[in-house]
């Protein structure tokens, strides 16, 4: 599928260009070099965040967007306190302590920006469509705007790093968020050195990558193996039969 059928349809190499950047994502907390992430860049970023699908349309989030070291100093504080909380829950098991203690877990002063994106519950509300029956798919719309932020920002080489070792209580304090809207995810953001071949905890052995057909049930829970959904896939997620398109 070489041509573009009426601008709808990706070409061989717009496609392979999404996958590489799906496979090519990764959760960046250390590398970073310092260079500033401009504004065109992030506003082209925080467009692709904006451009999310949400529940009945109704756009819930927000982007504070930190440059403040005091601000990021407060919300680091934060970060190291709660560390040493959940290091208190492994006192069982010194050597998983010991291995979570040495994960790099967070580059909220080593990069040059922070974006907090948060949920506004009230925004076009109260009734907004779909949202009824399934409250926390306001929550779930933000955070496919953070997924599309994700992908945006792999495309522009700027790695980026979800900090979810905070107190909220904290997040708001120092950012001024008011008490109706929910900080819902704390992003470090810069270019970096390299992106890693794989997820950070991956290389570190904390857990294993699930294979695609162990996730995946046919028709109902527990039914499996009716299809090979790991060879239809291919080992990069490239559709078989559309390799040798531009993918890298």
């Amino acid at each position: 599928m070489g041509g573009n059928s009426g601008g709808n349809e990706l070409t061989d190499g717009e496609r392979a260009g999404l996958y590489k950047a799906v496979f090519a994502r990764r959760d960046v907390r250390s590398g970073f070099t310092g260079r500033p992430v401009g504004d065109a860049a992030l506003a082209r970023i925080l467009n692709a965040a904006h451009h999310a699908p949400s529940v009945g349309f109704s756009q819930p989030w927000d982007f504070v967007v930190v440059r403040d070291r005091a601000a990021r100093e407060r919300i680091k504080a934060s970060f190291d306190e709660e560390r040493m909380a959940a290091a208190a829950d492994l006192e069982g098991d010194p050597d998983r302590r010991a291995l979570y203690l040495s994960l790099k877990l967070e580059g909220i002063l080593d990069a040059p920006v922070n974006v907090c994106v948060t949920y506004d519950e009230s925004r076009f509300g109260p009734f907004v469509i779909g949202r009824g029956p399934m409250p926390q798919t306001g929550v779930y719309s933000v955070c496919c705007a953070v997924q599309n932020l994700w992908l945006a920002a792999r495309a522009e080489g700027v790695g980026v790093g979800w900090v979810s070792i905070l107190s909220n209580d904290a997040v708001r304090g120092a950012l001024g968020i008011p008490a109706g809207v929910l900080p819902v995810a704390y992003l470090c953001m810069g270019y970096v050195e390299k992106f890693a071949p794989r997820p950070g905890l991956e290389e570190a052995g904390w857990l294993p990558r699930l294979g695609l057909g162990q996730v995946v049930h046919s028709d109902r829970w527990g039914r499996r193996g009716e299809s090979d959904w790991e060879s239809m896939a291919g080992g990069d997620g490239t559709p078989r039969g559309r390799r040798g398109s531009g993918a890298g």
